[in-house]
């Protein structure tokens, strides 16, 4: 029993990573300058961060513990985190089109929603796939819900020795945070699935709407950059 416990906490993720890449997406989201949501963007951050001091009081290092109430109040905090950033999105595309803002300033504004969106969704994918990241880390494989993604790892069993000992099938291999991250980052770069493969028609059309975002934002940006230097 004290090896299966000490396999376990082994295994549990730590919850630092991820404290980390909220605690920057949160600083950009109130740190963007545009007055007209100011007032929306302190009270979403002020009712984020009080969502989540329970999930820190349960598991404030390694997450160990998960009960019905605190799995649904994660998924709604990180929901939460995405839609918040998506005003900001929907009013950095005005500003863009409109033209009417300061272009040096409407590009970083562009900046730091992109980054933020970038986290916001990488924190939904973390928390959704396969029951999250408490179950994926305590339970065995037979217990974890459906998975949400396929990860390289995850098919990777038959390779050659060098590969085949870091994949699911020979190290109980499980995707963390730094995983998540970089499906959404690659989502938004590419708009469409690089590392991890979407499984489920729920995770398709999560991924669909960060793409289109990541398109619109990007395609916008460059034609404000070429109008500021043609100006």
């Amino acid at each position: 029993m004290a090896d299966d416990r000490d396999a376990q906490e082994r295994r549990s993720e730590t919850r630092w990573p991820a404290f980390a890449g909220l605690v920057v997406a949160l600083v950009l989201y109130i740190l963007v300058p545009n007055p007209d949501t100011a007032v929306l963007r302190q009270v979403a951050t002020v009712i984020l961060i009080l969502m989540f001091l329970p999930l820190l009081v349960e598991n404030p290092h390694r997450l160990t513990r998960q009960s019905e109430w605190s799995r649904w109040l994660s998924i709604t905090f990180t929901v939460a985190l995405v839609v918040a950033n998506q005003v900001n999105v929907a009013f950095v595309i005005r500003s863009l089109i409109e033209g009417s803002a300061n272009g040096a300033q409407i590009l970083l504004t562009a900046l730091q929603v992109w980054i933020t969106n970038v986290i916001a969704f990488g924190l939904l994918y973390w928390d959704i796939d396969r029951g999250g990241p408490v179950a994926r880390g305590n339970l065995t494989r037979s217990e974890l819900r459906t998975a949400d993604f396929k990860f390289p790892q995850d098919e990777s069993g038959d390779d050659v020795d060098e590969i085949s000992r870091i994949s699911s099938s020979r190290s109980d291999w499980r995707p963390g945070f730094v995983d998540y991250l970089y499906v959404s980052l690659t989502n938004m770069m590419a708009f469409s699935p690089t590392d991890a493969m979407p499984m489920r028609s729920r995770t398709k059309l999560i991924m669909g709407v960060q793409g289109v975002t990541g398109f619109v934002l990007l395609a916008l940006v460059i034609s404000r950059a070429v109008n500021i230097l043609g100006g």
